[in-house]
C-alpha cells in the first residue's frame, strides 16, 4: 500500500513539472514571434474593452486648477 501511495505521489509531482502536453506556440521562431504579437494585441484589446465597460475611458470633469471656494 505504501509503495502505491509513494508511486502516485511521485507521479503527481513529476506530472506537474512537465508543462503543457500540446505546445501553445510554434517551434519556428518567426512564426512564434507573430503569434506572441497577436496574443499581446488581443490582451491590450481586452484591457480597452474592460475600461469601456466600466466607463474608465471617459474624460475627467475635475478642474485643472484649485478654486478658493470662499467669498473673495
Amino acid at each position: 500500500m505504501r509503495k502505491w501511495l509513494l508511486t502516485g505521489l511521485v507521479a503527481c509531482v513529476l506530472s506537474s513539472n512537465v508543462g503543457c502536453l500540446i505546445p501553445m506556440y510554434s517551434a519556428d521562431p518567426a512564426r512564434r514571434a507573430r503569434q506572441l504579437i497577436f496574443t499581446s494585441e488581443d490582451l491590450s484589446a481586452v484591457l480597452d474593452e474592460w475600461e469601456r465597460i466600466w466607463f474608465l475611458d471617459q474624460p475627467s470633469h475635475l478642474r485643472t486648477h484649485p478654486t478658493h471656494g470662499g467669498v473673495i
